[in-house]
């Protein structure tokens, strides 16, 4: 049987429980990203003004998003963590807007802090969405244990404010798989099973890191937990391209298809609607 094949059938499996919502894999899932801040490196996709979060929530739910994740703080490189008061006030009006009026959306949470995460989870959350799989805040992990909720643990190297400075491998997917080998563990330690893996693509690597990562990314199926890939619009594509993040959609596009090609679960993206589009013609692709 093709690799794509056993892959595929594989993902089938996999079903997310949140509070009163299921998600089935039949199909891979797209998330689209809100951010609440005034940072974020791709400047479309962000507002801290509630009439602005209205409508790209909107937008987002329009193009065909299953999941919206929600973050108040930067990641990008070099950001600091900022108060989590703060971060909660951000993501606020977002976390309402949602409930009142896509009470059926799957609502995520992009923080490393555990008093936000224990916020969010309170006021309509269904998933947490950590990039430092609960390295940079231990506490995060009782929270989603105690809300037994999904997991997503994303690979980083240091920080989102060092990650970038100079980040080195002797091999990246082994060094990405032993992490991951050791947070499952630690997420399992406080009663969390629903895991969600991200190989953390653009934190804490190099262009060339990144590259050698995707192109090994069916391996990371052995931990048997889905796979969400976050590539949308990042410095992997536009640096190497010679171009900015606004002009790297058709980049972002190309990448999503390998991604769904080596049987990722979740596209989590700033352009819903062309990754629900890359979904519909993978999925046509592998029914034919």
């Amino acid at each position: 049987m093709p690799l794509l094949a056993k892959i595929n059938k594989a993902g089938k499996m996999y079903t997310l429980i949140s509070k009163d919502k299921s998600m089935s894999f039949d199909c891979p899932k797209v998330m689209g990203i809100l951010n609440c801040n005034p940072d974020s490196f791709y400047a479309p996709s962000r507002s801290t003004e509630h009439d602005l979060i209205g409508q790209l929530t909107d937008k987002i739910v329009l193009e065909g998003a299953d999941i919206i994740d929600i973050g108040g703080m930067s990641t990008k490189p070099g950001s600091k963590l900022i108060d989590p008061d703060e971060e909660i006030n951000r993501i606020s009006f977002a976390l309402k807007y949602c409930k009142k009026n896509y009470p059926d959306l799957w609502v995520s949470v992009d923080t490393v802090q555990s008093k936000v995460a224990s916020f969010a989870l309170e006021n309509g959350a269904d998933m947490i969405n950590d990039v430092s799989g609960g390295l940079m805040d231990p506490n995060i992990l009782s929270v989603v244990g105690f809300h037994q909720i999904p997991f997503v643990c994303t690979h980083m190297k240091g920080t989102p404010e060092n990650m970038q400075l100079d980040p080195q491998y002797n091999d990246v997917l082994e060094d990405v798989r032993q992490y991951f080998t050791e947070r499952i563990a630690a997420c399992t330690s406080f009663g969390i099973h629903q895991i969600l893996l991200d190989p953390g693509f653009g934190f804490g690597k190099t262009i060339e890191h990144n590259y050698q990562l995707l192109d090994q990314l069916e391996k990371l199926h052995s931990f048997q937990k889905p796979l969400l890939v976050g590539i949308s619009r990042k410095s992997m594509i536009y640096k190497y391209l010679g171009i900015q993040a606004d002009e790297a959609l058709n980049g972002t596009s190309i990448l999503n298809t390998v991604a769904l090609m080596k049987g990722v679960s979740i596209l989590r993206v700033h352009d819903v609607a062309e990754a629900v589009e890359a979904v519909k013609l993978i999925e046509k692709m592998k029914k034919s």
